[in-house]
């Protein structure tokens, strides 16, 4: 199937995979930062942003969002990429890895390496937010959002530096997540995750010191799984692309090098 893009630069082909809930405009803080050395390819999964939702029956796993991420670069002539993803994103870059389908993977606070009261703790704050989402007419959101206490409610979760994530970024963060047809079954299948089969391709594993949804000793265990140390990326949340665009490029050249 075709999914919705943006596609900027020049170079070896980079893709970058949001997270839940989110959309392709998640790394528009480093897009051009990135597009100055790659050919940059940000995409919508499947259900999630603008892309249409997956095939009646087909269930919304990481598995079946990794085969809808290799079918388009099928079809759009993209030859073993390099990949990143963060969040759920991140778990996905991490699968096409152990598929050795991709030349590099770089995950930032990958889906998957929690405990079972994280995983409940995970998804409660993902429904809250998704409730949220859904509960505000799009003039309300507005309001809350532009007002400085309920743009730091609405971002702090996710983000280490509300301020840094502007009030259209948010707004449309927030459309995102109440418009996904995908979300409530991919939410569900996180029961089931478990971390991927062994790499076949290098990786790049980096966590937000600061994240509030997936708490950074998740990263002991992605260390474990991977054999590698895991970079902490200082001052971040779960979100690092906006608070710290300039060591998260960084981050993504040098692992796709």
């Amino acid at each position: 199937m075709d999914l919705a893009f943006e596609r900027r630069g020049t170079g070896e082909p980079l893709v970058l995979l949001h997270g839940i809930g989110h959309h392709w405009q998640a790394w528009s803080p480093v897009l051009d930062r990135l597009a100055a050395e790659r050919d940059v390819i940000a995409v919508d999964f499947p259900g999630f942003g603008a892309s249409p939702p997956l095939p009646p029956g087909s269930p919304y796993t990481a598995e079946t969002l990794a085969d809808a991420v290799e079918s388009f670069c099928a079809v759009h002539g993209i030859r073993e990429p390099h990949v990143a993803g963060n969040s759920l994103g991140g778990y996905v870059a991490l699968e096409l890895a152990s598929r050795g389908v991709v030349r590099t993977a770089t995950a930032l606070s990958p889906a998957g390496f929690w405990n079972r009261s994280e995983l409940v703790y995970a998804r409660a704050v993902l429904r809250a937010v998704r409730a949220s989402a859904t509960a505000l007419t799009p003039e309300r959101a507005a309001a809350v959002m532009a007002d400085p206490l309920g743009h730091l409610i609405s971002a702090g979760m996710l983000v280490a530096h509300p301020s840094r994530l502007s009030t259209e970024a948010l707004l449309a963060s927030s459309h995102a997540m109440r418009e996904a047809p995908g979300f409530d079954d991919t939410l569900d299948s996180f029961v089931w995750l478990m971390p991927p089969a062994p790499p076949k391709a290098p990786i790049t594993i980096a966590w937000g010191e600061r994240d509030r949804l997936f708490p950074r000793r998740q990263a002991v265990r992605a260390a474990r799984w991977s054999g590698q140390r895991v970079k902490l990326l200082r001052r971040c949340g779960h979100l690092p692309m906006s608070d710290a665009p300039e060591l998260v490029a960084e981050v993504l050249l040098r692992g796709s090098r």
